[in-house]
C-alpha cells in the first residue's frame, strides 16, 4: 500500500484565506462608486413605500382636505356664488341661521325617515337573501351576479324607471292598485307616499350589495359550530338566531353604519323623483333631503356660505355616528 506525500500550501499570513494579491486591490473610485450606489440603495429602501402611496394622499388633499378646509372657512363668511371671492366675515351667524330656519329641520326629519324607511327594510331583506344563498344552490354564482346588477346600475338610470312605476296617471303601481279596486296614490305630492317611493329605489339599489356582505360573513363562521348546533337538535331557524346572528354583530353593525351615513348623504335620488327636477323635494318639501337643502341653498339660491355651513353641519354629524359605532364596537368586543 502506498502512501502519499503531497506537500501541502503554506497558510497565508492572517489566517486559512488565500491573501489578495496587488492587482485585486480596490481603487479609490471603486469604493467610493460602491458606497454612493449603497447609499442610494437604502434610500431607495427607505422611501420608495413613501412614493407608492403619495399619489393617494395627493390627491386626497387636492380633493378631499382642500375642499374641507375651504367650506369651513367659508361657512364663517357671507359669500355669494356669483363673487365667491368676495367674503365678508360672518362668524356662526350662518350656522346659527340655518338652525333657524324650519325648511332645515324639514329636510332633517325627512333625512331621518327616508334613512330608517330604507334602511331597515333593505338589511332585513338582504339578510335573508344572505341566508338563502349561503346553502348549496344551482347557479349561486349567477344569482349573485343578478343581485349585484342593481348597485351597478346609473342612478339616473334607476331613478328614472322608478319615476315611471310610481307615475300617477300611468304608472304600473297605481295601475296594479286600481285593478285590485283600491284608490290611486299621488306618489310625488304626498309626504309618505313620495318618501316611500324615494325608499324603495335606495332599497332596489343597495340591498344586493349589502346582501353579498352578508353572504360573505356566513361563509366565514366556522362549520362546527352549525354541526354542533345540529347535533343538540336545533332548527335551521335555531342555528340561524342563536349561530348566525352572533357572529354577524360586527357585519350588522358596519352596514347599518355604512347604511346610515349613506341616508344621510341621500342626493340623487330624490332629485331625479321630483316631477321638476327640482332641488325642493316636492312642492311642499315633503322628501327633501339635507343633501338637496344643502344644493339648494348653495347653487340655486347662490348662498354658498350658507350651502358651506350645512356642509359642516352633516361633516358633524357623521362624526358623532362614527363615534357611537366606535363606543359599540368595543363593547361588542368586549362582550365576546
Amino acid at each position: 500500500m502506498t502512501t502519499r506525500h503531497d506537500t501541502a500550501a503554506p497558510p497565508s499570513k492572517g489566517g486559512a484565506a488565500p491573501g489578495r494579491g496587488p492587482g485585486d486591490a480596490v481603487s479609490p473610485e471603486t469604493a467610493k462608486k460602491r458606497a454612493r450606489l449603497s447609499r442610494r440603495w437604502q434610500r431607495d429602501l427607505r422611501w420608495s413605500p413613501y412614493a407608492f402611496v403619495s399619489p393617494f394622499f395627493l390627491l386626497f388633499a387636492a380633493f378631499g382636505l382642500f375642499p374641507l378646509l375651504y367650506t369651513g372657512w367659508a361657512s364663517l363668511h357671507t359669500v355669494e356664488l356669483t363673487a365667491p371671492t368676495d367674503m365678508e366675515w360672518a362668524g356662526l351667524d350662518n350656522f346659527t341661521r340655518i338652525f333657524d330656519d324650519e325648511f332645515f329641520w324639514n329636510a332633517a326629519k325627512n333625512t331621518l325617515t327616508i334613512g330608517i324607511i330604507s334602511t331597515v327594510p333593505q338589511l332585513l331583506m338582504a339578510m335573508g337573501l344572505a341566508h338563502i344563498l349561503n346553502y348549496k344552490l344551482r347557479g349561486s354564482t349567477f344569482y349573485r351576479v343578478v343581485m349585484l346588477a342593481p348597485y351597478a346600475t346609473s342612478i339616473a338610470a334607476a331613478s328614472l324607471v322608478f319615476v315611471l312605476l310610481f307615475g300617477r296617471d300611468y304608472g304600473m303601481i297605481n295601475w296594479f292598485l286600481d285593478l285590485v279596486g283600491l284608490d290611486k296614490i299621488d306618489w310625488q305630492s304626498d309626504k309618505w307616499p313620495s318618501q316611500i317611493a324615494v325608499s324603495s329605489i335606495v332599497i332596489w339599489r343597495w340591498t344586493g350589495y349589502n346582501a353579498l356582505i352578508y353572504l360573505a360573513a356566513m361563509q366565514a363562521i366556522p362549520q362546527d359550530l352549525y354541526e354542533s348546533a345540529a347535533l343538540d337538535g336545533a332548527s335551521r331557524w335555531r342555528q340561524f338566531i342563536h349561530v348566525t346572528l352572533p357572529q354577524l354583530r360586527p357585519t350588522i353593525l358596519f352596514t347599518v353604519v355604512v347604511s346610515t351615513i349613506g341616508a344621510s348623504q341621500l342626493f340623487g335620488e330624490p332629485l331625479l323623483f321630483d316631477a321638476n327636477k327640482g332641488a325642493s323635494g316636492g312642492s311642499q318639501h315633503q322628501f327633501q333631503t339635507l343633501g338637496l337643502y344643502l344644493y339648494e341653498q348653495g347653487w340655486v339660491n347662490q348662498h354658498l356660505g350658507r350651502a358651506s355651513a350645512i356642509a359642516w353641519t352633516m361633516f358633524l354629524i357623521l362624526i358623532v355616528i362614527g363615534i357611537i359605532n366606535y363606543v359599540i364596537s368595543r363593547r361588542l368586543r368586549a362582550s365576546s
